[in-house]
């Protein structure tokens, strides 16, 4: 029976465990972020640079509804002087699979200069996204560019690496389950939580190419 005991004990501190380390991650990403959302365009302070957060493309010039509406917002805050260069930054680990040539000839195809669109290829989760920005192209000053559900865990990684990000929110998807996609941020940010307390590295970094300086350096 003394065996039993054990694991009923044992199941129960890391049951508390794990519930505390949920609560504590996600109430701290809801604070170190709120007030510093924005939905509407007009009222977000211009900072040099936009990160695009790339997600789900089909080939090399089909964005999924996801993706595509983060590229608009990230088109109407250039239009609009609120930012001056565009970092897209997504998953091109695999020759067949591309997130950020797909939303760079999205981007070029609604105007923006080849100039302004630097490319992070080993943006594979957000925060080498955030870490890659800061150490690799010398970013300061950000606008995160993503989904409302998605923001809260970026800006809070990129405060916490002591970027000065804010986070610009692009239209849900009519066929994204939110409620599946709210899910999902809950273990986010508990992982997101652990990334920054424990300073981990990200699976690649490189050499510097500062966003002040040539895009045609992050072109393969």
């Amino acid at each position: 029976m003394k065996w039993v005991l054990k694991i009923v004990k044992w199941s129960f501190v890391i049951g508390v465990t794990v519930i505390g380390l949920v609560a504590i991650s996600y109430l701290w990403v809801h604070q170190s972020s709120r007030g510093k959302i924005y939905r509407s365009t007009d009222k977000i302070e211009a900072k040099y640079t936009g990160i695009l957060l790339g997600s789900l493309v089909f080939g090399e010039n089909t964005l999924s509804g996801t993706t595509q509406l983060r590229a608009d917002k990230a088109v109407d805050l250039y239009r609009n002087g609120k930012i001056k260069r565009i970092l897209v930054s997504g998953d091109h680990g695999q020759t067949d699979y591309d997130e950020v040539n797909a939303i760079k000839n999205y981007l070029l195809s609604q105007g923006i200069p080849k100039s302004d669109i630097f490319m992070d290829h080993a943006g594979f989760d957000t925060y080498d996204s955030m870490v890659r920005a800061k150490k690799v192209f010398m970013v300061e000053d950000v606008i995160i560019i993503s989904q409302a559900f998605h923001l809260p865990r970026a800006v809070f990684i990129a405060n916490a690496i002591g970027l000065n990000a804010e986070g610009a929110v692009a239209a849900d998807s009519p066929h994204l389950s939110l409620k599946y996609m709210e899910n999902r941020e809950i273990l986010a940010r508990v992982k997101a939580f652990l990334e920054v307390v424990f300073h981990v590295s990200p699976k690649y970094l490189g050499d510097e190419i500062p966003i002040t300086g040539s895009s045609e350096l992050t072109y393969d």
